[in-house]
């Protein structure tokens, strides 16, 4: 429960509850939303310096401080002076409490607020009654305290609130305010940001941020996308490839043609995504808030017994029983509660954001703590989804690194797959690749060219064995396990000699098997499933150490191998690229799609990964494990004080001078909230996944 500030524009817990349905400007910096914030925060310091003020003479005309002190100040009319003090003090400083009071009772949720304006309330009436002539004790110097501590309660943790969510207007500040537009006669002009519209074309400067997302069309630089895709390694970009708004750039300058500006852009897409995710409502939350109710139910309850007890049942009087009352219903505020989950939840989201994990579905993230199995699509989540060259055999006559530099010096001239794979596989071991010429495809059995003056041919087995060219039986038997594990082998014949042969498949991620490692430790089981043969699903199982395979299944058929793993009792996640497996991801308790890149906008998955990584899918398992750690943690910082507090706060311990102040009350409740708030911060992420 939390306060109105002084329009009476009620609040939630910070940039948790803010429910934001569609983007925003990154230009604005987070919007109105932040400035709201912050001018909460301004209120209530400012509400918290005016009463300081009028408490110091409060406490200098108070009685009871002059009975401790043994002082004596007193004139005509101070008792009057000091009434209209508390008074200002009660309805300035009290006005949050006693509006947020209201709105709970219209609501029929009294929280926080009731328990506050209460205490307050009857400290004051009482005390005012005092001063129209009821015996007792004036308890003006209790409420002004007591106003002060809960408006200095709230500042603090209205700014932990801020902090907590920091990571998530740090994303808006991603964008820069001007980008450089060149127009049609080659000038370059300074234009802000959100004038940029697709097709135009931009400058972007060395280490200057990219201004909007788009395809580069002239330049080579290396792009720092670490803030947004958690990418830490600066990716090499050029001609043709794309960039997004927020990424920095490197040495060299870009010419990039805009492509996406305004909501569609991948870094509003994050933000608005990252909002819905805070202002999706925590399971948690629901037993928070019971535990709330139940609190403020037992405070009030507790309150009016202790009142009781301590009027009727002692000789301690009517201004003990008020303080003991008073002291129960501020001790036992169920603010901290409030923000238990929230907090965690504004932490979490902002933490995965920033290293490209976006979730859409609070609950379905939640789940993922229970994870039995977490079943992996093989192509482009395991493996890259494109071909490479996994091994090479060459005969005596030739070393490994000339064989494949060879093979690519012919295949430089196809568009095949398979060509651009081995050309790919050469450029990526350093390899000098030789000129070619008399470039030829032989229809069905492969392609041919010269290299170096000798004719060279890349065949198929079937090719080969057509042409009656002989294989040493070495070379054979090694090439006819590659076919068993399903990968493509292809000759390289050299003057009507076999040089050797290459065999092409699936390049399998090098972090997968990383990933399926941390899986095991996180005690959940590894699937793979693919609509590849069993002997290449297999093949790439065993390199990562996956040991369940469910093979040759048809995109239609994915949901329903998803069902029978369901069947069985697991709670299943499903990683897919959100296109193919959509059915499947829908069907799963978690679906996650990997890979998304700058194409958020995934309607099947519940969790998007921006990168290419398996591993970020194991992330999202110990990312859900930790925030819920934090959530029970705090739910009992929030909460667990209250078993010793309340008890102390009715006077059980009274009788051998162990007496609580409805002052120290304050202090006892607000440090519970700022406790809660330092301990949600506290969720890190590292090189290993989530702590």
């Amino acid at each position: 429960m939390h306060p109105e500030d002084h329009t009476g524009h009620r609040h939630h817990a910070g940039a948790t509850q803010h429910k934001v349905t569609h983007p925003v400007d990154p230009g604005s910096h987070a919007g109105n939303h932040h400035d709201h914030h912050a001018m909460m925060v301004a209120d209530f310091r400012r509400r918290f310096f005016v009463c300081l003020a009028f408490t110091i003479p409060i406490l200098a005309l108070s009685p009871m401080i002059h009975g401790w002190l043994g002082l004596e100040l007193s004139f005509p009319g101070a008792i009057w002076v000091l009434l209209g003090l508390s008074t200002f003090v009660y309805a300035y400083g009290g006005r949050p409490f006693l509006t947020g009071m209201v709105d709970e009772f219209r609501k029929r949720r009294p929280g926080m607020m009731t328990l506050v304006a209460m205490a307050i309330s009857v400290a004051f009436a009482y005390s005012t009654a005092v001063v129209f002539g009821l015996e007792g004790k004036l308890f003006f110097w209790e409420t002004a305290t007591l106003v002060d501590l809960m408006l200095v309660g709230h500042w603090i943790e209205m700014r932990s609130v801020m902090g907590a969510s920091k990571a998530l207007e740090e994303l808006a500040r991603l964008m820069p305010d001007e980008a450089h537009r060149i127009g049609s006669d080659g000038s370059v002009e300074e234009v802000p940001t959100s004038s940029l519209r697709p097709g135009d074309m931009i400058l972007v400067k060395a280490s200057e941020k990219i201004p909007a997302d788009g395809v580069v069309v002239e330049g080579r630089s290396a792009v720092n996308e670490a803030a947004l895709t958690g990418e830490s390694v600066p990716v090499e970009k050029g001609e043709g490839d794309e960039v997004i708004a927020g990424s920095v750039n490197g040495t060299g300058s870009l010419t990039v043609e805009v492509r996406k500006t305004g909501a569609e852009a991948y870094l509003n897409q994050i933000i608005g995504l990252v909002r819905e995710a805070q202002a999706s409502k925590s399971k948690t939350q629901d037993l928070a808030n019971r535990a709330a109710l139940v609190l403020t139910v037992v405070a009030l309850s507790v309150g009016a017994l202790t009142f009781v007890v301590w009027l009727f049942f002692t000789d301690a009087g009517l201004s003990f029983a008020i303080e003991r009352a008073v002291t129960v219903m501020v001790i036992a505020c169920p603010h901290a509660l409030g923000l238990a989950i929230p907090l965690v939840v504004a932490v979490s989201t902002s933490i995965s954001a920033q290293n490209g994990l976006l979730i859409r579905d609070r609950a379905a993230f939640e789940r993922a703590r229970l994870l039995d199995a977490l079943v992996f699509d093989k192509t482009g989540t395991l493996t890259e989804g494109r071909f490479g060259v996994t091994d090479v055999l060459a005969s005596e006559s030739i070393s490994e690194d000339d064989l494949l530099a060879t093979a690519a010096a012919v295949e430089t001239g196809s568009e095949h797959p398979i060509a651009a794979g081995v050309a790919r596989s050469a450029q990526e071991r350093g390899l000098t690749i030789p000129e070619s010429s008399d470039f030829e495809a032989i229809t069905g059995r492969g392609v041919r060219a010269t290299v170096n003056g000798r004719a060279v041919q890349i065949l198929s087995p079937s090719a080969l064995d057509a042409a009656g060219i002989g294989v040493p039986p070495l070379l054979r038997d090694k090439a006819d396990t590659f076919g068993r594990e399903g990968k493509t082998v292809v000759w390289v014949v050299q003057d009507d000699l076999v040089a050797g042969a290459l065999a092409l498949a699936d390049i399998v991620r090098p972090e997968s098997k990383e990933a399926v490692a941390r899986l095991r430790k996180l005690g959940v089981e590894a699937i793979m499933l693919t609509g590849d043969k069993k002997e290449v699903a297999e093949h790439v199982a065993r390199q990562v150490g996956i040991d369940r395979v469910l093979a040759e299944v048809l995109p239609e058929g994915k949901a329903d191998a998803i069902r029978r793993l369901q069947a069985e009792g697991k709670i299943v996640a499903m990683t897919g690229d959100g296109v193919n497996d959509a059915p499947a991801l829908a069907t799963a308790d978690v679906g996650i799609a990997v890979g998304a890149g700058t194409d958020v906008a995934v309607e099947t998955a519940d969790v998007i990964l921006a990168r290419s990584d398996p591993r970020d899918a194991v992330r999202i398992v110990a990312l859900a494990q930790a925030t819920y750690r934090k959530m029970l943690q705090n739910l009992w910082w929030a909460a667990g004080y209250n078993i010793v507090a309340i008890p102390l706060a009715a006077g059980v311990l009274a009788r051998a001078g162990v007496i609580l102040s409805p002052a120290v009350g304050a202090v006892l409740m607000s440090l519970s909230t700022v406790v809660v708030a330092v301990n949600a911060r506290q969720l890190k992420v590292d090189d290993s996944g989530f702590e």
